[in-house]
């Protein structure tokens, strides 16, 4: 299918992102691939270079790489309203279907078919955090200042509780200092993605097309841009403060997720511990066991993995009957909105308003220093997190007297064979949670929980 000379029609662009929402499984890295091959070898909307200068801007953003690119294309295709269209459609197929399979989770998780299912994707899940953290930690840390930032990232989380704002405040400090010391560490890296166009030299917004008039830097636009997005922040923070209260819980999540749509360097498993410590450990929203669950259905589902705070927005709206006791699918439904409205708002704020300025910031050191020290810090707050996790899958019921006391070892065996067939046999990470849910099922079909 080859572009129009003329342009891509509002329409055409719809259907390609609609279609992309359902079908954007894989995590970002099969997510950005896909639009690649589609966009850029298939489509020719875009080149190489443009692809993947816009993917450079996208990676340095806290939030979803993936459905950032999607926003950035989608914005030099139509400007604001193509942005919002595209960045948009990559995230409702995920909200409506983890809403749907949230509901069920929470009506009929207590059934022995269910349960069984979930036991079996626990130590998947576990399985997948832990090498997350050994895939990062392969491709960021290079040298040994980079491994002592990780290092002590991960002592001040699991020893002495630090919180996740601060780690990050400290490993970009570190990596500002660093760069005065070893700059040659902190060079930017070339993202990861695709490398081939097929000799694609044609594509609609190619290496020299000029910049079209929307994505031109314009003050009067910033400034528009900025009251527009925190307008838009303040009327729903306004209008939830109005009607349940700033103590309610509908309230509390907006403010928490705002804070952690911000800290999302390093993707949705460097984040994924400050929403253990705040949704988890402090406001009680759900529990370790829930949030284990919810990153499994995250991982089956298409969209970014960020999209499992809906999951937690969900289950939380339920728990704590934010809208009575007598509507707890409707206040799930409506938590779970509230939290993906202040997950995603800043993200398309960041594209917006960063766009026309990509090329002024990129490949400064004093950038990408401190991004370097919060990469090497996140390896360790993961691993934080997958030992976590593995407390929870392992100790069901506490450590007890002994090391080995209450060891789950079916779920320690099953985790191992899962480590396994992802990192030696390369299974896809959909593929081990789908054997993982009939091995959890055939197990308590025989042998019980």
């Amino acid at each position: 299918m080859q572009h129009e000379r003329e342009g891509v029609s509002l329409k055409q662009a719809f259907g390609y992102w609609l279609k992309l929402g359902f079908i954007s499984f894989g995590g970002p890295a099969g997510q950005i691939s896909m639009m690649h091959q589609e966009l850029v070898d298939k489509r020719r909307w875009i080149s190489e270079q443009r692809f993947l200068h816009a993917l450079n801007y996208c990676m340095v953003l806290p939030g979803p790489e993936a459905q950032q690119l999607a926003t950035y294309i989608g914005w030099l295709l139509h400007g604001v309203k193509g942005g919002i269209m595209a960045g948009a459609l990559f995230v409702l197929p995920s909200l409506l279907l983890l809403m749907l399979l949230s509901w069920i989770y929470l009506a009929f998780g207590d059934l022995p078919l269910v349960a069984g299912i979930l036991y079996g994707i626990k130590p998947a899940v576990t399985a997948i955090v832990l090498l997350a953290a050994w895939r990062i930690g392969s491709r960021a840390l290079k040298h040994w200042y980079l491994w002592g930032i990780a290092g002590l990232s991960f002592l001040a989380m699991a020893v002495f509780q630090v919180p996740f704002p601060a780690i990050l405040l400290g490993a970009a400090l570190l990596g500002w200092m660093g760069m005065r010391w070893l700059p040659h560490i902190f060079q930017a890296a070339v993202a990861h993605g695709p490398r081939k166009s097929n000799g694609v030299v044609d594509a609609l917004i190619g290496d020299h097309s000029p910049v079209p008039e929307h994505a031109r830097f314009s003050r009067q636009r910033l400034v528009m841009t900025v009251l527009v997005g925190l307008g838009l922040w303040w009327l729903v923070m306004g209008l939830l403060w109005a009607t349940v209260g700033p103590a309610h819980d509908l309230s509390l999540m907006g403010w928490f997720f705002t804070k952690a749509a911000l800290l999302t360097f390093g993707g949705a498993y460097a984040v994924l511990p400050y929403v253990v410590q705040g949704g988890v450990e402090h406001y009680g929203w759900l529990s370790a066991t829930q949030m284990m669950d919810g990153l499994a259905l995250g991982e089956t589902t298409p969209g970014p993995l960020i999209m499992v705070v809906a999951f937690v927005g969900f289950v939380g709206g339920w728990t704590k009957a934010v809208l009575g006791p007598d509507a707890l699918v409707l206040g799930g439904a409506l938590a779970a909105c509230v939290v993906t409205f202040f997950t995603f708002l800043p993200s398309f704020l960041f594209i917006l308003l960063g766009g026309p300025l990509v090329e002024a910031s990129r490949n400064q050191l004093k950038l990408t220093a401190p991004l370097t020290g919060i990469t090497a810090a996140v390896v360790g707050v993961i691993l934080n997190l997958a030992l976590f996790f593995g407390e929870h899958v392992l100790f069901p019921d506490g450590w007890g007297n002994g090391a080995l006391y209450g060891l789950d070892v079916p779920s320690l065996g099953w985790g191992i064979v899962c480590v396994a067939l992802l990192y030696s046999l390369q299974w896809s990470i959909l593929r081990v949670i789908g054997l993982s849910a009939a091995a959890g099922f055939v197990y308590t079909f025989l042998w019980g929980l």
